[in-house]
């Protein structure tokens, strides 16, 4: 009778032979190739591709996609140009989806895309001060009227509030489970939406009474971190450089936009507002916020608000600018930040 050490080695063997016979194992015979490689290209560029067909197989089609958007399909022909004017700016994924012998095959390649022009740069003119919570870890600003929405961070100090932003006075607040961190906020449809930080969660709250009516899971994004919205989408930071869309009914993310200039990408980026149709992006731990495209995540400009941190009182546990907030007055912006006594107006200037 065989031991049983040597009954065990013989089973591993039988099957580590069959998952080698396995079909399913085969390499695919098709590869994507970019043929004008570059380090990154601009939205006026193409990307031309080839299906490098390494068996031969004669090829029915290939459906190219981004995002699992299709975009080109090629029939009969294994050579394509990808026009990348209308596409959301970053590194992605051209996928191809090869049809050929009766059986589907998929490859992908990798590429960059920066935004086409150099970002406009803006300075600002302090116009007013008013006084704010100094106890304050500030997480998300916005405007509702002349209604102040704040909510703040840290655990066992995270709060939503109303503040008369003139006074400085708190004129309505809750306070978070000691559990949670609070983060961004914004304000639709008579809600407001909060995030937290690291809890996968988010709260919705009647704007009125700030009784919470709600909750929402994160899902691709890991982090919470800013909140702003459009007419029709929420916009959601997680603290790299993509900001989710969000579908205002479901909050589900829906897609997203990553942060680039015509070099490089803006990552950590943090507390957000919707001013006059652009996204204003505070990137964390800089006294800068960029003005981003909403539809492909072009970098246009970047306000330097350097200064306005030594403007408040100076203590141990002040923190960073992280507070932006739009009124409705054009080229007007509230800044504040993490444990500031200060609540600023200033204008936005071009340099």
């Amino acid at each position: 009778m065989k031991s049983p050490k040597l009954f065990v080695a013989i089973l591993l063997a039988l099957i580590i032979t069959s998952c080698g016979n396995n079909p399913g194992t085969e390499k695919n015979p098709f590869s994507l190739k970019i043929e004008n490689t570059q380090k990154a290209y601009k939205p006026s560029d193409n990307l031309s591709v080839s299906i490098q067909n390494k068996e031969g197989i004669e090829i029915d089609s290939v459906v190219y996609s981004l995002r699992n958007k299709k975009i080109a399909v090629s029939k009969n022909n294994n050579k394509q140009t990808i026009p990348l004017q209308n596409q959301k700016l970053g590194k992605d994924q051209l996928k191809a989806t090869i049809y050929a012998d009766g059986e589907q095959y998929n490859s992908e390649a990798e590429f960059t895309l920066l935004a086409s022009k150099k970002p406009e740069l803006y300075t600002y003119k302090l116009l007013e001060t008013y006084p704010h919570d100094v106890n304050a870890f500030t997480q998300g600003l916005e405007f509702e009227g002349d209604t102040l929405y704040e909510s703040t961070g840290k655990r066992g100090e995270s709060t939503l509030r109303k503040t008369n932003y003139k006074t400085g006075e708190v004129l309505q607040q809750v306070e978070l489970d000691n559990q949670y961190f609070g983060e961004g906020l914004t304000i639709l449809n008579n809600k407001v939406y909060q995030l937290t930080w690291q809890a996968n969660k988010g709260f919705i709250y009647d704007d009125n009474t700030l009784e919470r009516t709600g909750s929402f899971v994160y899902e691709n994004s890991k982090e919470g971190w800013g909140l702003c919205h459009s007419d029709s989408k929420i916009y959601k930071s997680d603290g790299t450089e993509r900001i989710w869309i969000l579908n205002p009914e479901t909050l589900a993310e829906t897609d997203y936009i990553e942060l680039y200039t015509h070099t490089s990408r803006i990552p950590k980026v943090n507390e957000l507002e919707w001013v006059e149709g652009k996204i204003y992006a505070n990137v964390w731990e800089q006294s800068s916020i960029a003005i981003v495209n909403p539809e492909n995540g072009a970098v246009e400009g970047v306000i330097d608000l350097n200064g306005l941190q030594e403007k408040v009182t100076q203590h141990p546990d002040l923190n960073v600018l992280n507070g932006i907030a739009y009124k409705g007055e054009k080229d007007i912006l509230y800044i504040t930040g993490k444990y500031w006594d200060k609540l600023f107006k200033v204008q936005i200037l071009k340099k």
